[in-house]
């Protein structure tokens, strides 16, 4: 069987590899997965501000509906508000149209469980299954009644509502400027954040359907320059499906992840809200958010990047707040899946209860130094080169000279025959000559073909 799913759903070019007659398919089977045992089905579907989700939204419903399931509508959304109204409308599960961080040209899907969740490995196999292997399966075939289209005409206000119950921070005396990337926070943060008190400035909140993530987390400069130019106290930058959540200081400074986590984690862990005292971390947080941890005496887990995976470690465990340096940040205790408006609103929680500036504030962790190269590799080399001993052994010593100062992780990339060098050390110069060892010593013995 072939692979249609990554750990962010199916992503393509719009209606040319993400095509229309795929997404039919998709609600198809979906509706297959998702059937509820006795009784109708019903599935949620959510969309970002991209001009493709229209098509796309229209065909999932043709699939949907012509499996004898109901689609309700939930329209341009954040992914958060679609993943927090599957069980508040009791649905058997929601399907997001959305790319996330990526640009205009791009699309993707994402399948959400009965319960919010990021559909499991299981539901995604079997939707693979019957897309790939055994298509019949899903023919469309007479019914004595076929699915309807219910359309929801307020669930950016329910959504906007349950957000300022559960985080009724005073924001008063902040001036606060918000980067939505012209995706779907555009529709909610101003509102937002002004109840909560904040003198807000919004930028990247004019979505045409081409200029998706052309600001925001994943170009934040210009929201940096902003904020220095009109003396605001921070910046918020969240993406297009409003996933993930960054900062920018008074100085114009990035504020990532890593800040964000130990941020909120410390203020959590004085208000005694830390459940089970740890905190969720991936391979790619820095070496300095573990440090934070120890020296708080808040203990870590890890799990592998992507919110599924993140989602399931963190329910294992017990944990309230988990994430990555990218601002994909997890509080399961809120939420189902990323917000990066909630996430906002809990960094200027501890930002304002701790009564400090925002660059005083990411002072709470020093950062370790890092470099990352990625090596195109041979594909029949791909897993092998595990077991190349020019390779390993020269990591091996590099881990032993590194010691608790540093850490060398060396992976391949997903799908693509590439692996990626990172490695964490207090001094840049040494790190930097390493990685360029690993990395030639990777090309002499795994030559592309």
């Amino acid at each position: 069987m072939g692979k249609l799913f990554g750990k962010n759903g199916i992503r393509g070019i719009a209606v040319t590899e993400i095509t229309c007659e795929l997404a039919m398919q998709i609600g198809r089977a979906a509706a297959k997965i998702m059937a509820a045992p006795n009784g109708s089905t019903k599935i949620l579907v959510g969309k970002d501000m991209r001009h493709s989700s229209d098509a796309l939204e229209a065909a999932l419903c043709a699939g949907i509906c012509s499996a004898g399931a109901d689609a309700e509508l939930l329209g341009e959304v954040p992914s958060s508000v679609l993943a927090w109204h599957i069980r508040r409308r009791e649905a058997q599960g929601g399907i997001m149209i959305t790319a996330a961080h990526t640009n205009s040209e791009y699309n993707g899907i994402k399948l959400y469980s009965s319960y919010g969740y990021r559909l499991g490995e299981d539901g995604e196999d079997g939707i693979e299954r019957l897309l790939l292997d055994v298509p019949d399966e899903i023919e469309p075939v007479q019914l004595k009644k076929y699915g309807s289209i219910i359309c929801c005409e307020n669930a950016l206000d329910e959504y906007s509502a349950y957000i300022k119950e559960i985080a009724p921070v005073d924001l008063n005396g902040l001036k606060i400027a918000i980067d939505c990337a012209n995706g779907s926070t555009s529709l909610t943060a101003e509102e937002i954040f002004t109840s909560l008190g904040a003198e807000v400035f919004m930028l990247g909140d004019t979505p045409d359907g081409q200029n998706i993530n052309t600001s925001g987390s994943t170009r934040i400069d210009s929201l940096m320059e902003y904020v220095t130019e009109n003396e605001c106290d921070c910046g918020i930058a969240f993406d297009g499906s409003g996933e993930r959540c960054l900062a920018v200081d008074e100085n114009g400074c990035l504020v990532d992840g890593d800040v964000i986590i130990a941020a909120c984690a410390g203020y959590m862990k004085s208000q005694d809200r830390l459940r089970n005292n740890s905190i969720l971390v991936t391979q790619a947080n820095n070496l300095g958010l573990l440090r934070f941890a120890r020296n708080n005496d808040i203990g870590t887990a890890a799990a592998p990047t992507g919110e599924r995976n993140m989602m399931h470690r963190m329910l294992e465990c017990g944990f309230s707040i988990g994430g990555d340096p990218q601002g994909s940040v997890l509080f399961p205790d809120d939420m189902p899946s990323f917000d990066g408006q909630l996430t906002g609103i809990r960094l200027l929680e501890a930002m304002k209860a701790e009564g400090k500036k925002m660059s005083e504030l990411a002072e709470i962790i020093e950062k370790t130094p890092q470099v990352m190269f990625s090596v195109p590799i041979g594909r029949k080399y791909r897993e092998v080169w595990k077991n190349n001993r020019a390779i390993t052994d020269l990591i091996d010593e590099y881990e032993n000279i590194l010691g608790e100062d540093g850490r060398i992780i060396v992976r391949e990339l997903g799908k693509e025959s590439v692996i990626r060098i990172r490695i964490e050390g207090r001094d840049f110069s040494a790190i930097n000559a390493m990685a360029l060892e690993i990395a030639e010593v990777i090309k002499t013995q795994l030559p592309q073909e």
